[in-house]
């Protein structure tokens, strides 16, 4: 199934057996060094949301930060990003989650988002949903409202959305298979 904003998809690379044989990786850097594609993604997110009166973007590390920090500045926002580990200089607020093996975390500063400020958090690939899912998280525990959850491309296949059951999701490219 394509939709109308599929067209974007001719500029994301395919790249098989990376980081390991059996996986197709989706190489958004095709997208972002072509202005009118890079342009097209940023004013998509910006159409959708501008009407929200939005206090925050909340953008996981690292490529999250190219469209949550676009975006911010273009609807007006404040920017916040969401680390791993050791890598925010202030106090910190810590999620753990699960991956297919084993555990991670992330981390945001613990006066990052005031309580009851409407949050966008905006990322480029949704698969599993486990980083997405801790982000809600965080912001959640910090008082913020999440008015959507925004992404470049969604594997739909990985059944991420399924992690993130009662959020606005938003994903501009859907990939239904590997």
């Amino acid at each position: 199934m394509v939709t109308p904003l599929d067209d974007l998809r001719k500029y994301i690379r395919s790249v098989p057996d990376f980081p390991k044989k059996g996986i197709i990786f989706r190489d958004i850097t095709t997208l972002l060094k072509d202005k009118e594609a890079f342009q097209k993604t940023v004013e998509i997110l910006f159409d959708r949301y501008k009407t929200m009166k939005i206090d925050k973007i909340v953008s996981v590390e690292s490529r999250g930060f190219i469209f949550g920090s676009v975006l911010a500045y273009r609807i007006g926002a404040g920017f916040v990003p969401v680390r791993k580990p050791k890598k925010l200089p202030a106090q910190t607020l810590r999620e753990e989650y699960q991956l297919e093996y084993g555990t991670d975390s992330l981390e945001i500063h613990i006066d990052a988002v005031n309580k009851g400020e409407k949050v966008l958090i905006v990322d480029d690939l949704l698969a599993t949903g486990g980083t997405v899912q801790a982000t809600c998280k965080l912001v959640e525990k910090l008082g913020g409202e999440i008015v959507g959850i925004a992404f470049l491309i969604e594997l739909a296949f990985l059944n991420g959305q399924k992690k993130l059951t009662g959020y606005d999701i938003f994903s501009i490219i859907t990939y239904y298979s590997e």
